[in-house]
């Protein structure tokens, strides 16, 4: 079976409309201080060196035994100052070798986290372990420049395509409320001819196709209507079984004359769900409409109502012809349709209506055996019935 989800992708969807700070807003992980003493890195170094050099004074003193005070005392101030003098140097050599990068890296951090992009460290033309460093933190600073403007361009992109299709929908829903006026009244026409052509006119025919086609136009003209214009849902406490029971029966009907059979299955101990019941019957009607017409000849259908984990889901499935794999990913597009008759616009209603709903919607198909769609909605909001 081929299976794609649709996960609650609402706020992802909506980020385009929060403006480019939200796009490069990122969560700081705060790791806990550590409460032990903090010690410098000089400090750090001076101890060894300090531990060595008071190691080799007491061994200069052992080795100096048989020798009188007077020369072992001026042999170990000359070795002791020698020791300090050498360790001193050791320390400003370090301090030059590897504090001064260290500070520099420091402060170019801050800069980086700043936002300035183009802070470099300078010490990445050093021939050594240092610049090695500083090379690979100028390397990862570039990578991260380049990421952030591609990110900024992809920003540009999706909000100027967000636009875009916004203007595109404020054309279509100005459109087809439009066109839904003389459409009305051509059907009004139609109804009054019909009703004076005589019974044995031939033009019955021709009307009876023209009427037909006028509610296929207005289907398209609501589809494409509701989906420019989305309702909010009107949340109310309702039983889950009876908004899709509903929605079987309207489907029973409309496949009255078909050899089809209904099966439903309801959740006896599943809880009050607050949800849109219009919404939601809309919803379960169209998955049950699709299943009618992917069954050729005789054909089964299954509504199932249960309890999954924190969701209460809603599945539909049938024994129709199926989707093939290469379609599954479009099939919520809008306007993406395989019937000729279809508009294209059920499935992206179905997906918009349950994403509203704080819920998703998963299908798994099998080209010659059948698909099923099956509807999550969250039980966040269950209430004791």
């Amino acid at each position: 079976m081929n299976r794609i989800s649709w996960t609650d992708r609402v706020g992802a969807q909506r980020t385009a409309s929060t403006g480019s700070a939200a796009v490069f807003s990122t969560q700081k992980v705060v790791k806990p201080r550590r409460e032990s003493l903090r010690v410098k890195w000089q400090l750090k170094a001076a101890l060894p060196v300090a531990f060595v050099l008071f190691v080799g004074i007491l061994l200069f003193l052992l080795a100096t035994v048989g020798l009188t005070i007077a020369q072992r005392h001026t042999l170990l101030t000359l070795a002791a100052g020698g020791a300090v003098a050498i360790c001193a140097a050791l320390l400003i050599g370090v301090a030059l070798v590897v504090g001064r990068p260290m500070l520099e890296l420091q402060e170019t951090i801050a800069r980086v986290r700043a936002g300035d992009m183009d802070a470099r460290v300078g010490f990445s033309e050093r021939n050594d372990e240092v610049g090695d460093l500083g090379r690979a933190f100028n390397e990862m600073v570039g990578e991260l420049q380049e990421s952030r403007e591609e990110i900024q361009r992809l920003h540009r992109t999706q909000m100027s395509r967000a636009e875009h299709l916004a203007t595109l929908g404020e054309m279509a829903a100005g459109l087809a409320h439009e066109i839904r006026n003389p459409l009305a009244g051509i059907a009004g026409f139609i109804e009054i001819i019909g009703q004076e052509l005589p019974e044995a006119s031939s033009a019955r025919g021709v009307l009876k196709e023209v009427r037909s086609e006028v509610q296929h136009i207005n289907r398209i003209v609501t589809e494409l209507l509701e989906t420019a214009r989305p309702k909010e849902p009107s949340m109310q406490v309702a039983d889950l079984n009876a908004t899709a029971e509903h929605a079987l029966m309207f489907a029973r009907q409309h496949a009255v004359n078909r050899p089809i059979e209904f099966e439903f299955r309801r959740a006896d101990h599943l809880p009050m769900l607050e949800h849109d019941p219009g919404q939601i019957r809309q919803v379960l009607l169209n998955l049950l409409l699709n299943a009618v017409n992917a069954i050729d000849g005789d054909g089964n259908i299954n509504v199932t109502v249960e309890r999954r984990d924190r969701f209460a889901t809603v599945s539909v499935s049938d024994s129709g012809r199926g989707i093939a794999p290469e379609h599954l990913p479009y099939i919520f597009r809008p306007f993406f349709t395989t019937r000729v008759a279809g508009t294209g616009l059920g499935l992206a209603m179905v997906k918009r209506i349950v994403e509203d709903h704080a819920g998703r919607v998963e299908v798994s198909s099998c080209v010659g055996k059948g698909s099923e769609f099956v509807v999550f909605l969250p039980l966040a909001r269950e209430s004791a019935a």
